[in-house]
């Protein structure tokens, strides 16, 4: 499995030959203003969505027009709110898992908010627990610390979980150190931190305080790549 991070939530998965979107946050992302997003996009062939905040979806209908046969995957209120817009969507909620080329997926829970631009309710804010041949990955969205994360490895082993650090609207380090013991998880993609001035956290510092716990924080620059 490759991911390929952009910024903030946002990056590439890449299984066999499916590639999936997540929470696409392009325009308005103060970290590619002035820079040409698109060249660094070949192939979407899925979306996933966790919440409707701006900074989360903000970039679904220009990719759905870039690529035409993409398929949002989120839950039903926001499926059902770009289904109107003439993309196809595949609405799901808190739920069992579901087969896709991809892998097995399934829509799990996040302390948060969900809520759209214009007012639209989002419906409830969520992650998303995949399970590929190449290993079970965990994506939480935008959440606090909750318990409910203890139930994750009772569906099988997570090879990756990737969690926010950026305080205020989310977990912070200290938090998503808490959270990776529930995951029973050693190894996480840090996202949602350093966007905004109000989210920047002292990279150095986390990785240190992972270490000190016997675990791998992983923060990857804008367009570089992990294997795993």
């Amino acid at each position: 499995m490759k991911i390929t991070f952009f910024s903030h939530s946002t990056y590439i998965l890449e299984i066999h030959d499916q590639c999936l979107l997540v929470d696409p946050f392009f325009s308005g992302n103060p970290v590619f203003i002035n820079t040409n997003f698109l060249k660094f996009i070949k192939r979407v062939d899925y979306i996933l969505l966790t919440h409707a905040h701006y900074d989360h979806v903000c970039d679904v209908e220009l990719f759905a027009s870039k690529f035409n046969n993409v398929l949002v995957i989120s839950n039903y209120e926001i499926s059902n709110y770009f289904s109107k817009k003439g993309i196809k969507t595949y609405g799901i909620n808190y739920g069992s898992f579901i087969s896709f080329p991809f892998g097995k997926l399934k829509y799990v829970w996040a302390a948060h908010s969900s809520v759209f631009n214009d007012g639209t309710y989002g419906g409830n804010p969520g992650g998303f627990l995949l399970h590929t041949d190449e290993g079970n990955l965990y994506i939480s969205g935008d959440t606090s610390v909750m318990h409910e994360m203890s139930i994750i490895p009772a569906f099988g082993k997570l090879k990756l979980s990737i969690l926010p650090i950026g305080g205020r609207y989310t977990m912070d380090i200290e938090e998503a150190i808490i959270a990776s013991n529930f995951l029973k998880s050693e190894k996480i993609l840090g996202v949602h931190y350093d966007t905004f001035v109000d989210i920047r956290i002292d990279k150095e510092k986390a990785k240190e305080r992972f270490f000190k716990k016997g675990k791998e924080l992983v923060l990857l620059e804008k367009g570089k790549t992990i294997y795993f």
